[in-house]
């Protein structure tokens, strides 16, 4: 089951447009799984070993914090990848993390 979540999640951050943002609960709600957002974070730290690349660094936590940002290899980057499409960071937030959010379920896949 848990490699069965893992993809679903993988498929779901594939579909996040450039320049957007979603969270792991919407990831989670979206898949049916409302409460498993540490879920989809583990799916997101595990994505590090596919063998090709997905946006994870458009991943973020429910208020637009760079949770994840320690697993992309320098504490900048995740930050820099999403300057780089148009987001607004400081202090590792999303200033403007409302106009970038992306909600699978209500802005579709």
């Amino acid at each position: 089951m848990e490699q069965g979540f893992f993809q679903q999640v993988y498929d779901v951050v594939r579909q996040i447009p450039y320049g957007k943002v979603t969270s792991y609960g919407a990831i989670a709600a979206h898949l049916g799984s409302r409460g498993s957002a540490r879920m989809v974070g583990w799916a997101m730290n595990s994505s590090k070993n596919l063998p090709h690349n997905l946006p994870a660094h458009r991943v973020v936590n429910r208020n637009g914090l760079l949770t994840g940002k320690q697993h992309f290899g320098g504490k900048n980057i995740m930050a820099d990848l999403l300057r780089s499409e148009g987001l607004i960071i400081d202090e590792n937030k999303i200033l403007n993390f409302q106009e970038c959010f992306w909600d699978p379920a209500i802005d579709g896949i």
